[in-house]
C-alpha cells in the first residue's frame, strides 16, 4: 500500500494495489475510489484531506490473528 500526498491540490492518492483501474465511482463530492474489473478495491483519492482525512497524522497499526479473535469473544 502506498500513500501520496500532494500539497498544491491537498489531496491525497491511497494506493492498496497495482492492479489497472477499470471504474471510478465517486463515493461524495470529496472522496473517490478505484475499482478493477472484478470490483476489487485499487485506490481511493480524497481531496480536502487535510481536512477529510486529518493529514498529517497517520498511524499503522497491524493486530494479529488472535488479539482480533480475543476482542470479539470479549464482546
Amino acid at each position: 500500500m502506498k500513500i501520496k500526498y500532494f500539497s498544491d491540490t491537498d489531496t491525497a492518492l491511497v494506493e492498496f494495489s497495482d492492479r489497472g483501474v477499470a471504474e471510478t465511482r465517486e463515493i461524495n463530492e470529496n472522496i473517490y475510489i478505484d475499482l478493477d474489473a472484478s470490483g476489487n478495491l485499487v485506490a481511493m483519492t480524497i481531496e480536502h484531506a487535510r481536512q477529510q482525512a486529518s493529514l498529517p497524522f497517520l498511524s499503522y497499526e497491524q493486530i494479529e490473528t488472535g488479539s482480533v479473535k480475543k476482542a470479539l469473544q470479549e464482546i
